[in-house]
């Protein structure tokens, strides 16, 4: 079978995707307890693209398969294997050792693309108790975009955020995390506010529930402006996927005792004066993906709301280099899917 394996780092923009490589490698076979996955589909995460420039972790072992997300069927189980039969439209938790519970330093340890091979491949071998099942009628395209970008939206909302009903919530972006945290913010019956730096992409946001949308680049002070739309009170909570230069502002967006989703590190790393956060009482939640019961927890209200996730562009898997780069860019909105036939 085929499989891209990373085999060095060379960082820089437009960089790092040079060193991806297609290779063969033998068709995983199931030992016990496991079964194999045929991929038909990978989704991607900005976490690709750093660990493919060595900016993630330079202590990775190398070559290693990059990628954490796939949807795909079962092709093969192994002896004492029951969850799962052969033909079972299935997808793999991002982090396979982390089943329920919280999360430690062994089930971080587990993260797919990253201490250990990845989905980039035509066939891969799990654990059963690392898969779940998809939701239907999801595509596989579809399935594959829920294991990082859905479940730690699902966490920080619903798991650590604790929604509830007529909540106000602010989302940063249009990327995969923010867009399934606009869609089950709605889920919740919560009012949401979404920023981007493109009015079209606002729009497209209003289109899937937003109730507003603020632009943050002719609106530089867009804390400002989430105060005034929550008539001076704040919202109670926020999807914070930008890091050091966003944090500030989120921190002024905020209620008095609201919630911080603290997901991504998109503007890169800064000073933070962290005085708001006990002078005003707020709570910080770091979000690291999820467990295999949320996963579930979450498909189940996908099931039933009929949810369906938001693909920007489908590359194939000739293209993968091509897709991090478009990953890279920053230009999509909702998540990017490499297809395998």
């Amino acid at each position: 079978m085929r499989a891209y394996e990373l085999r060095g780092y060379e960082p820089g923009p437009g960089h790092g995707f040079e060193q991806l490589t297609l290779a063969e490698r033998p068709d995983p076979q199931p030992g016990p307890g496991q079964v194999v996955m045929r991929v038909r589909a990978v989704s991607l995460n900005f976490r690709d693209t750093l660990v493919a420039k060595g900016l993630y972790s330079r202590k990775l072992r190398l070559p290693l398969v990059p990628c954490s997300d796939a949807a795909g069927e079962v092709i093969a189980v192994g002896g004492g294997a029951d969850r799962f039969r052969v033909g079972d439209r299935v997808a793999a938790n991002f982090m396979p050792a982390w089943t329920e519970g919280e999360v430690n330093e062994a089930r971080a340890k587990s993260a797919l693309g990253g201490d250990v091979d990845g989905v980039l491949a035509e066939q891969v071998a799990f654990d059963q108790q690392a898969l779940v099942r998809i939701p239907e009628p999801l595509s596989f395209e579809e399935a594959s975009t829920l294991p990082c970008a859905g479940v730690t939206a699902w966490n920080a909302l619903m798991v650590a955020g604790k929604l509830h009903a007529g909540e106000t919530v602010l989302v940063l972006g249009t990327g995969g995390v923010s867009i399934f945290a606009l869609q089950f913010a709605r889920l919740g019956g919560a009012r949401v506010i979404v920023t981007s730096r493109s009015d079209e992409k606002l729009a497209r946001a209003r289109e899937l529930g937003a109730d507003a949308g603020i632009n943050y680049k002719t609106t530089p002070d867009w804390e400002e402006k989430v105060w005034e739309m929550t008539s001076r009170r704040g919202v109670d909570h926020v999807v914070e996927v930008g890091g050091a230069e966003t944090l500030p502002k989120s921190m002024r967006s905020v209620r008095f005792g609201g919630h911080i989703a603290l997901i991504g590190n998109l503007t890169g790393r800064g000073g933070v004066d962290f005085v708001p956060i006990f002078a005003r009482a707020l709570r910080v939640s770091g979000i690291f993906v999820g467990s295999r019961v949320m996963f579930e927890e979450m498909n189940r209200a996908i099931a039933h709301a009929g949810l369906r996730p938001v693909i920007d562009r489908v590359f194939s898997f000739e293209q993968a280099a091509e897709a991090l780069r478009y990953m890279e860019g920053g230009t999509h909105f909702g998540k990017i899917v490499i297809r395998l036939e």
